[in-house]
């Protein structure tokens, strides 16, 4: 397997580090959501508790002054009271000091896959969080970097036959990420051995999943066979940080929602009108594979640290954007932090304190996760309701749409634009009484029916 030779293009994208960094232009991921014949089909089995959830990316370094796995769960009471489902976990392995980036290094630069970082803990630890994410009805997946290693991982002495190669024979770094070193997935051995690593975190801390990071980079075949052997330990969510199609046939429940992601931050900054997301949901119906998950998001581990806060993308709507994303098809995944305004880039390698503060959005979440939950019409995949966009005479700022599903539904109407917008809403799927979910006033719309919207407004009605 000769993967060596990268474009200049690529390299330069991804030179600052060994993370999968987004750009808020999404041209880096077309080939990857590119469709290629008719529509796929999902063939995997979701656990039944992800079909209203929601996800919250932990950044267990950043968390608290302490950065452990004890000092996180005094927060997990509160996360789950805010609508949280799954509590994703940033990789907790230890990591290479070899090459290593900065003073604490990155994250994704694994020395022992079986091992937890001391800098977080010990696994008893880790045991413990996983049982109280149980008992309050959460549950936990893990970061898994299968792509790469760090340089003095034991494997790089004791089977360096699982290693890519270059030209010259020597092993080499995958694009810019000089911390860490390219795995070789054409050896079988590697393959179990990868496997039986994944089934270690199920069998002895019982965990739920896993988020695998740069996913399309690990061929396909390993992500089959080895959700086949994971579930034969227990039923296992899977997200893949990818837009690959093919991932989701038999492999993952969910993939990224890079393109929409990357739209949103577009109409933020003005590059495009608001009624290109019309056409993004109409491709949307028939591009995702059937029945799979897609993860939607106005912040990550990657965006907030080499992108800018949801305050530099988004400006003032940030919120009204945040709203968007719970309430279109897919999960919503929630980053460390936003629920106090998370204002600042985060240090990826090395300790920066998020300023917790006073909690100012838990609320708005709480509202709005907690909605998607009781609420089918705003549930996951195929067991949630599709998008049924509403004109309106201001299309170019204003992005308004219902979706139902077994009696219930919803009816929300967005000004993504910083300028007041007077709009009157065409034809008559919207028609009837709803509630307004963040006042719980109620409100009768008819045929023509005519508003007033302030900047960034947001209105939210469920019936």
């Amino acid at each position: 397997m000769k993967r060596f030779v990268l474009s200049i293009t690529a390299f330069v994208v991804l030179l600052v580090g060994c993370v999968n960094t987004s750009t808020t232009d999404d041209s880096a991921t077309k080939k990857d959501s590119q469709q290629i014949g008719p529509q796929l089909t999902s063939n995997v089995k979701h656990p039944d508790w992800s079909k209203n959830a929601t996800i919250y990316e932990v950044n267990l370094r950043q968390y608290t002054e302490e950065g452990t796995i004890k000092a996180f769960m005094k927060h997990m009471p509160r996360l789950r009271n805010m609508g949280i489902d799954i509590l994703w976990l940033m990789p907790v392995h230890p990591i290479g000091e070899k090459n290593r980036k900065g003073t604490l290094g990155s994250y994704y630069s694994v020395k022992d896959y079986e091992a937890v970082n001391r800098e977080f803990g010990y696994i008893d630890e880790f045991d413990k969080m996983v049982e109280l994410a149980h008992l309050l009805g959460m549950k936990v997946i893990i970061d898994w970097v299968a792509n790469h290693t760090a340089w003095d991982h034991a494997w790089v002495t004791e089977h360096p036959e699982w290693y890519d190669k270059d030209s010259t024979g020597q092993m080499y770094s995958p694009f810019g990420w000089s911390d860490v070193v390219q795995l070789d997935f054409d050896n079988q051995d590697l393959r179990r051995t990868m496997v039986e690593s994944m089934k270690y975190w199920l069998i002895e801390a019982d965990i739920d999943g896993f988020r695998c990071d740069v996913a399309s980079m690990v061929p396909t075949d390993f992500w089959d066979m080895a959700r086949v052997e994971l579930n034969k330990v227990k039923p296992v969510f899977m997200l893949a940080e990818s837009e690959k199609d093919e991932l989701l046939v038999n492999a993952f429940d969910m993939d990224y929602g890079w393109n929409l992601h990357g739209l949103s931050n577009r109409i933020a900054k003005g590059d495009t009108t608001v009624n290109a997301l019309n056409g993004y949901f109409e491709k949307l119906k028939t591009s995702l594979p059937k029945g799979a998950y897609k993860m939607n998001f106005t912040s990550n581990h990657d965006e907030n640290s080499w992108n800018g806060t949801v305050h530099e993308r988004y400006g003032k709507g940030f919120q009204t954007y945040a709203v968007l994303m719970a309430t279109v098809p897919g999960m919503p995944m929630i980053y460390t932090g936003q629920e106090s305004g998370l204002n600042k880039r985060l240090e990826f390698f090395e300790k920066d304190i998020v300023a917790w503060e006073d909690f100012s959005l838990q609320e708005f979440y709480r509202i709005l996760l907690n909605t998607k939950k009781a609420n089918k019409a705003l549930w996951n995949g195929n067991f949630g309701g599709e998008l049924n966009h509403i004109k309106t005479d201001k299309e170019e700022a204003v992005f308004a749409f219902t979706r139902q599903k077994d009696g219930d539904a919803v009816f929300v109407i967005l000004n993504l634009s910083g300028t007041a917008q007077n709009i009157s809403l065409s034809g008559s799927d919207f028609t009837g009484t709803y509630t307004n979910i963040f006042d719980d006033t109620e409100v009768s719309f008819i045929e023509g029916h005519k508003m007033q919207l302030e900047a960034w407004d947001y209105r939210v009605f469920k019936k």
